[in-house]
């Protein structure tokens, strides 16, 4: 059963067409990551605009797949990234996201054998 995540909007998408649904699913499990690494970097570096465009990339994905909170937390790194901001400002909610995104891929793996 789904703790970490929300194929409702997949499904609806898909017309619960399930080779769509492992399509997105695999995405998500092999792209999400590497986007989380480079939000990482350009927060590690200052670099504003490398975090953002990260960020905004995997906007969608987390809204797809029903990580409400995870969500919510990459509109403030946005928002985070257009001010500006210091990193310690936006550490503690980068790596509530990361948690939150790991979290869903390990079920996400678990659910369809990946």
């Amino acid at each position: 059963m789904a703790l970490h995540y929300n194929l409702a909007k997949v499904y609806a998408l898909s017309d619960n067409d399930p080779e769509f649904v492992l399509q997105i699913v695999t995405l998500f499990v092999t792209e999400i990551p590497e986007d989380l690494a480079e939000i990482k970097e350009g927060i590690k570096k200052k670099d504003h605009k490398h975090a953002y465009s990260y960020a905004h990339k995997i906007k969608p994905s987390l809204d797809l797949l029903g990580l409400k909170v995870a969500f919510e937390e990459i509109l403030q790194i946005e928002a985070w990234t257009k001010a500006e901001g210091e990193k310690k400002e936006i550490k503690e909610t980068f790596k509530s996201v990361k948690h939150q995104v790991e979290d869903a891929i390990k079920e996400l793996k678990k659910d369809f054998d990946l």
